[in-house]
This record gives structure tokens, C-alpha cells and sequence, in this order.
């Protein structure tokens, strides 16, 4: 599983930088290759001399050796590495990982590191409940990067509470898995839709919605990173995505034409862009002047994507449309999961504080073709993401 990865362990100081040893040893038994990074003071927990002896490399800490000038460059081992594990991760590293400060080499090569990188804290009880390091890890999360939670036990202090280190076991574990999703979707060509649709009215006013797009950008990115080939239709967004072949679209009409000149190529669809339901029947080529008491704007309903997609679906090819409902729910969630024939369905409601429009967070249920409803806790919607990709693996996998 991890024969030939490149992975690198950044290793700080806390008290449980002895355990960086056995996750080194446990990484090279797996046929890994390992380049361990130190902050300075972490030398005085844990001896370079055991972890180079260990994983057959110098160990590096400073970014340039003072005798002869030779640099230790940050960015060439944050594009060697296949991924980055900060473990331990103290209090004092988490804040300045969170707040982009690079004042040792870890940290300016987690600043320089492409690949993904997991962070895994190790400190006393009450630092590890503070608010500030709370926050950090908080934000650490929202940017991207993987926690590896501390568990609970005896700390170095003599109290009993969260703080530990994660297992080295647990670590490797949780590595191998990350590695194993990333072929999950491999070879398969994924078309997904995200964002609003904007009707226009007159040249500056518009019919639309409150999508951010940021759920469909987490389906988006969540699907790259476990090997698919992602095309993704966009409405308008203030959001950046890259490894997808990205189509603009402003209008359900244009959306419309994006999915149909790339639904036969897709293996899998996935529809969790808000198309408006109506559009102008007429666009004024001027802006409409404040002059009426009332204005009327006659509408038409816009085009049915998901119906129609469902209509032109092939044996071969999965489906997922998603329910955005305020009342009855679960019934018209499995209404439109017929109607539209659909693989499954991701249904949120309005009436969950958190879920849906203009949040970062999402509450969800999946429902399948077999009336199967699955319900999850309020997330991320970046952990929302893993869970429908998830679901999505396991279909795939059962049919």
C-alpha cells in the first residue's frame, strides 16, 4: 500500500516526539520512504542521530548548513513529498501553521507543500482545551488540511484528559487508508454541477439564489483527490478549484448546454448546482427605470436538467441529483428521486440551523433507489463531500 510513497514527518517540541520514532520505523517496514524534518528545539525531546539512523536520510532542520552555505530547500521537499505528517504538532507549531508564520524550516515547508498534509496534536490538557488552540486547529481544518486527533489518557503533566499523541499505529492506519480512496474513483470521468444560475432582467438585475457553490466545489475537489476526472460546470462563484476541467456557465439555459455536450462522456453525474426555476420570458436590453408604482416580470420555468439527464441516462452511468426542502422533506426527496430516475439523493432542509445556502457547513440524509435513507450530523461541507463520495464508492461497489 505504501511501497514507493514519499512522505515526509515533521516532528516539533513536545514530549511525544519519542513516538515520531516508532512511526518512522512503522512507515519504513511498509517500504515508504521517509524524510524527517525538525523544528530546532525539537532535538532536545528526540536525537536527529536516531531519526536519520531510522529512515536512512539526514535529518533536516535548519534551512541552510552555516559552514558552507548549502540550503535546505522547502519547496523542493514540499514537491517531493507524496504527503506531509506534522506529528507530534505542538501548541506552538499549530498557532503558526494556522497563521502562515515560517520562522524554521517545518514550517516553511508546510508553506511550500503541495500535497496533502495531516497535522497531529500533542500537548497538555489545558493547552490543548484553550480557545487560541482551538481556534487553530479549527482553522487548519476549514483550510484544508487533515487532523489527526489527539486521544485521551495519562499525560506527561500527571493529568488525565485529551492530549495524547495519536498512536503511531493509528497514524500508519489512517495513512493507508487515505492512500487506498485515492484510487476509489480511478479512470472514472465525473460531471458535476455547483453554484447559482443568474436570470437576467435587464443588463445589472438578475432572478437567482443564494448558492455559494461551495458544496458542489467540495464534491469537486474531494472527487480529484480519490483519482477522477472531474468536469465541473460552474455557475457564478467567487470560488478557485484546480486539477477539473472548469466550464463557466451565468444561466440554467447555458447550464443546460454544458451538461448535455458532456453527459455522454460521464460516467458519473452529479447535479448539486441550484438552477433557478424560472427565468424572464423577456430580458430588457436597457435597465428597467424606477418610474412604476408596481412592476410585473413575466416568467417561464427554465429547463429541467436533472429530468432530462435522468431521461438520457445509460445502464452504465450513476445519477445523483440533490433536495434543497422546507416542508415534507423526506417525501419529496423520494419523489424526485423516481421521477428523475436517480441513483440516490442528497436531501437538506432549511429547518436545520447550519445546513444549506450561505453556510460552510451542511446537514444531509442520502436516500437510494431501494428507499435506504442515510443520516448524517451537521459537518463541514468538506467532510460532507467524503461522505457523499463515499456513498457514492460503496454504490458503485455493490452494483
Amino acid at each position: 500500500m505504501l511501497k514507493g510513497k514519499k512522505i515526509l514527518i515533521g516532528v516539533t517540541a513536545s514530549i511525544a516526539a519519542y513516538k515520531a520514532i516508532y512511526l518512522v520505523r512503522l512507515f519504513i517496514k511498509e517500504g515508504a520512504e521517509v524524510q524527517v524534518v525538525m523544528t530546532p528545539n525539537a532535538k532536545d525531546f528526540v536525537t536527529p542521530l536516531t531519526l536519520s539512523a531510522l529512515s536512512n536520510r539526514p535529518v533536516l532542520i535548519e534551512p541552510f548548513n552555516p559552514d558552507d552555505g548549502e540550503w535546505n530547500s522547502h519547496v523542493d521537499l514540499g514537491n517531493w513529498a507524496d504527503i506531509m505528517i506534522v506529528a507530534p504538532a505542538s501548541a506552538n507549531t499549530l498557532a503558526k501553521m494556522a497563521n502562515g508564520i515560517a520562522d524554521n524550516l517545518l514550517l516553511a515547508t508546510f508553506l511550500a507543500a503541495k500535497c496533502p498534509v495531516f497535522f497531529a496534536p500533542a500537548m497538555d490538557l489545558d493547552m490543548y482545551k484553550h480557545p487560541a488552540t482551538q481556534n487553530n486547529v479549527k482553522k487548519l481544518i476549514a483550510d484544508g488540511f487533515n487532523l489527526i486527533d489527539s486521544s485521551a489518557g495519562e499525560l506527561a503533566s500527571g493529568l488525565v484528559g485529551q492530549g495524547r499523541l495519536q498512536e503511531p499505529e493509528i497514524i500508519l492506519q489512517i495513512i493507508k487508508e487515505f492512500f487506498a480512496k485515492k484510487n476509489d474513483l480511478k479512470g472514472k470521468n465525473i460531471l458535476i454541477t455547483a453554484g447559482p444560475t443568474y436570470e437576467n432582467i435587464d443588463p445589472v438585475r438578475f432572478i437567482g439564489n443564494y448558492s455559494s457553490g461551495l458544496m458542489g466545489f467540495s464534491i469537486a475537489k474531494e472527487a480529484v483527490s480519490r483519482g477522477g476526472n472531474v468536469t465541473l460546470v460552474s455557475g457564478p462563484v467567487n470560488l478557485n478549484i484546480d486539477s477539473v476541467n472548469r466550464i463557466d456557465v451565468v444561466n440554467a439555459d447555458q447550464m443546460y448546454n454544458a451538461c448535455l455536450e458532456n453527459y455522454s462522456k460521464a460516467d458519473i453525474i452529479i447535479m448539486a448546482a441550484a438552477v433557478a426555476d424560472y427565468t424572464p420570458i423577456n430580458c430588457e436590453n436597457s435597465k428597467i427605470k424606477k418610474y412604476k408604482s408596481k412592476l410585473s416580470i413575466d416568467l417561464k420555468p427554465t429547463v429541467d436538467i436533472l429530468s432530462k439527464l435522468g431521461e438520457l441516462k445509460s445502464d452504465k452511468q450513476i445519477l445523483v441529483g440533490f433536495a434543497l426542502e422546507t416542508d415534507n422533506e423526506i417525501e419529496n426527496a423520494k419523489s424526485k428521486l423516481k421521477k428523475k430516475n436517480l441513483d440516490f439523493i442528497v436531501l437538506n432542509s432549511l429547518k436545520d440551523k447550519g445546513a444549506g445556502f450561505k453556510y460552510d457547513t451542511n446537514k444531509i440524509s442520502i436516500i437510494d433507489i431501494n428507499d435506504n435513507i442515510q443520516n448524517f450530523e451537521l459537518k463541514s461541507k468538506k467532510d460532507v463531500a467524503v461522505d457523499i463520495i463515499d456513498k457514492l464508492v460503496e454504490y458503485i461497489n455493490s452494483h
